[in-house]
């Protein structure tokens, strides 16, 4: 497995070069490039563990909190990823991935009304992003049928509940 391999080549607990025992070897750069490998490696919990390391470390780098985000995101810790992406997107708001970040992840709180605002703020950053502009249209897609936008319910809908018996059938 290769987060355990990762974690064995570190040295293993107690021989940290900083943050004492129990840290993984070398600085802060190190965990973070080590931490950005396992996730493009598809390992986002070995991942998460250095980068929230570096992040601790260093809680001012954009860049280290963006890629825990995202390394917490697809681990499924979406309230974790969630705030990250916050951070990053309030230190500079401009920053389109944040706002991207911080709106799939408010979606996978169920908070669709900030998704769609964050979603909408990456989408007008950057237009051409079509993966920004789906996961707008599916987030207002979800208001717009949570808002009865497209009508009532058919049986056998996800979501559809039966009237309660011997309501409104005449009879």
């Amino acid at each position: 497995m290769s987060d355990g391999q990762e974690r064995a080549n570190d040295g293993g607990a107690g021989e940290g070069v900083q943050g004492g025992p129990g840290a993984p070897k070398g600085g802060v750069y190190d965990w973070f490039r080590r931490g950005a490998r396992l996730l493009e490696q598809g390992h986002p919990a070995a991942a998460e563990q250095l980068l929230a390391r570096a992040a601790e470390a260093e809680p001012h780098s954009r860049s280290i909190r963006e890629t825990l985000a995202r390394a917490q995101f697809d681990a499924g810790l979406f309230e974790a990823a969630l705030g990250n992406f916050r951070a990053v997107a309030l230190a500079d708001p401009t920053d389109d991935y944040a706002q991207f970040g911080w709106g799939v992840a408010a979606a996978r709180l169920g908070d669709f009304e900030t998704s769609a605002e964050h979603l909408a703020l990456a989408v007008a950053m950057r237009p051409a992003a079509d993966h920004y502009r789906a996961a707008l249209r599916q987030t207002r897609a979800t208001l717009a049928a949570r808002a009865g936008a497209y009508g009532p319910l058919l049986p056998g809908a996800p979501g559809y509940s039966a009237p309660p018996e011997g309501g409104g059938q005449g009879g």
